[in-house]
């Protein structure tokens, strides 16, 4: 049986460029911490059979990093284009010179705005992107960065496996057909599965990306889509996500209808769901 190790009542208000909210996930439980920056604390690779997933606040953006059980790592997405040195800083203080496999779930500037910094300065081992294109500066950098370092992409859609290694998987259930008229809808959404425990990355699939996914989507953690959005987060995903937490990645500053919609979902209908919202908030130093 899972085990969320988590205050109901807290509400972050973090002051740290970089707080992170820490999921270690060993055997059957999750801890999940609240720290600020530890930018200048160095610490050391996590030991072979832990998994810690660690959301970072890159402000109304996802820039998801993760320390994996055989030692490896990845980073899901890097927020905009000012955020790559503290992304970089970041994953060197945790012990790690190389990034063994990057995702860019979708080419828009919240998602992939530092990644171009992030290629350019780390050691790139696998580079995951959905097969779409767009014409903006972000994108175009992100190509050249890639292609500078000659470096391969691997087109991502559903059915393929980033790893599968006994009772450690990477699952890619999304996308299924790429729609160009919405790039929301080209979202990588991958599927983490650890020993009895998972987690779920959407990035930013809204319902119409959802509804195409035939993969089980069960999760014990689930990382919001498309930052609360109420186009994301419907009461069918829920019933098929079930999840026992599940963590926002958004801005304090950003108050929007459909984002508190999204929190409401969350809350009142999913059964014993931990509604953890990681709201930052810069000039605020209070954790309650």
């Amino acid at each position: 049986m899972l085990k969320i190790n988590i205050n109901s009542k807290l509400i972050l208000k973090l002051t740290a460029l970089f707080a992170v909210i820490c999921l270690a996930l060993c055997s059957c439980s999750i801890n999940i911490n609240v720290n600020g920056s530890d930018s200048e604390s160095k610490t050391t690779v996590s030991e072979i059979g832990t998994l810690s997933v660690h959301y970072l606040d890159v402000g109304q953006g996802d820039s998801i990093f993760i320390e994996l059980p055989n030692q490896k790592c990845m980073l899901i997405d890097a927020g905009e284009n000012m955020y790559g040195k503290s992304i970089t800083e970041y994953i060197n203080n945790l012990g790690y010179t190389n990034i063994d496999y990057l995702v860019a779930t979708h080419p828009h500037a919240d998602h992939i705005g530092s990644m171009a910094y992030v290629v350019k300065h780390n050691d790139i081992g696998e580079i995951y992107m959905p097969k779409v294109t767009t014409t903006t500066k972000t994108y175009e950098n992100l190509l050249t960065a890639i292609a500078d370092k000659g470096l391969k992409v691997k087109s991502a859609k559903a059915g393929m496996n980033i790893i599968d290694d006994n009772d450690f998987s990477v699952n890619i259930l999304a996308p299924v057909k790429i729609d160009e008229d919405n790039l929301n809808n080209c979202s990588i959404i991958l599927k983490m599965n650890y020993k009895n425990d998972s987690f779920l990355f959407l990035g930013d699939a809204e319902k119409k990306e959802l509804e195409t996914v035939t993969a089980d989507m069960s999760a014990e953690v689930l990382k919001v889509g498309h930052h609360g959005s109420r186009t994301s987060t419907t009461k069918a995903l829920l019933e098929k996500v079930k999840p026992k937490a599940a963590a926002f990645l958004r801005d304090m500053t950003e108050k929007s209808r459909k984002q508190d919609m999204s929190s409401f979902v969350i809350s009142s209908q999913c059964n014993n769901c931990m509604a953890y919202q990681a709201k930052y908030k810069r000039k605020t130093a209070t954790a309650k």
